[in-house]
């Protein structure tokens, strides 16, 4: 046991060094920029000042989203996924998989879940053993479920899921912001020192440095930003995107859009002046997730149907929709109510007239 209690701490140590390395280039280059090239370099105290102002700014908003994104706990899923203890012990004695689907789907019965495995069974993880909720996954990195998994990420030493993936799509915005500022206001400067317009001093290595650290991580910063916000448009994670997740009905890659707008409030929340502060104001409890209730979306015109599995989904009874599901598609739902009352009311004109027809 000591050599793998060892190692385990070894793993654990080195996952910081990401996290160190970034931590010393923001500190590098905030030495660079501040004394380098503001005191010692810039002669202007106005330009001082504006540079300096819009640099703290920028400053202190990505390292809060980049300090919140690392240090909140994933979200786990709940006593209630979990098997009671007779049960579980039902379904560890049990080596007939039939038997252990058959446990999971008494169990589920009660629970808003409306993904499947591959096979249409229910998701469970023997690691955690815990029933999985919709857009769970486990993390071998973390060991540990984590609800609505978008990956592991290295460079905050954490799992991105329902808990911080808000913190996660403001540290990258904030950090493009951080790296195009720099870039932006050291080029005039820049060039100076590559054609020898400025005198030599220490600043100019410096000041040449820290441009091409800014452009280079402007590129990398910016097709990883780019490519989330389309995730946030579609509603899907990193998982999802390449796995699309299975319903009842069959695998569904747009299952869980409920259409831009919501969308986005779905990660942010309905209070737009909350937005871009690192704050959490995600909509739900990360347990159960609003569906799409019609495939409409032009990049899957049609639900690919898949066999059913021997305990088909209707023998478990349908389960509530939670508040947030509430929520989010109360609009969609007062429409239909509206379309439904028009249309029965037309229907009933329909017929006193054909009534009044017959009766002449």
């Amino acid at each position: 046991m000591a050599p793998v209690h060892v190692l385990r701490c070894c793993q654990r140590g080195l996952a910081w060094i990401p996290v160190i390395f970034i931590a010393l280039v923001v500190c590098w280059s905030y030495y660079a920029y501040v004394v380098e090239l503001c005191v010692f370099t810039i002669t202007s105290i106005g330009e001082q000042v504006v540079y300096l102002f819009f640099f703290h700014l920028s400053f202190i908003m990505f390292v809060w989203s980049y300090w919140k994104t690392i240090f909140t706990k994933p979200s786990n899923p709940s006593k209630e996924f979990c098997l009671p203890k007779a049960e579980k012990e039902r379904y560890e004695k049990e080596e007939r998989p039939e038997s252990q689907q058959e446990i999971l789907w008494r169990a589920a019965s009660s629970l808003p879940l409306y993904t499947r495995t591959g096979a249409g069974a229910i998701r469970y993880c023997d690691r955690c053993q815990v029933i999985k909720p919709d857009r769970c996954h486990h993390c071998s990195a973390c060991d540990m479920c984590v609800l609505k998994m978008d990956h592991h990420c290295p460079w905050v030493n954490n799992c991105v899921g329902f808990s911080n993936y808000k913190f996660f799509i403001l540290f990258l915005a904030y950090s493009l912001v951080y790296c195009l500022f720099i870039a932006a206001t050291v080029l005039q400067y820049f060039i100076k020192f590559w054609t020898n317009e400025l005198p030599e001093s220490p600043a100019k290595f410096h000041v040449l440095f820290l441009f091409f650290v800014a452009a280079m991580f402007c590129i990398s910063i910016l097709s990883l930003f780019s490519y989330h916000l389309w995730l946030v448009g579609k509603n899907r994670s990193t998982i999802e995107a390449f796995r699309a997740p299975v319903f009842r009905t069959g695998s569904d890659k747009n299952g869980f859009s409920l259409g831009f707008k919501k969308n986005i409030a779905q990660v942010f929340g309905d209070q737009k002046k909350y937005w871009f502060l690192p704050v959490f104001t995600s909509q739900g409890d990360g347990l159960a997730f609003p569906t799409r209730l019609v495939n409409t979306d032009v990049e899957q015109p049609a639900v690919t149907l898949q066999p059913e599995a021997k305990l088909s989904a209707a023998d478990v009874p349908s389960s509530p929709l939670s508040e947030s599901q509430n929520r989010l598609l109360s609009s969609e739902q007062d429409a239909n109510s509206v379309g439904a009352h028009v249309e029965n009311e037309t229907l009933q004109s329909a017929e006193s007239e054909s009534i009044i027809y017959i009766e002449k």
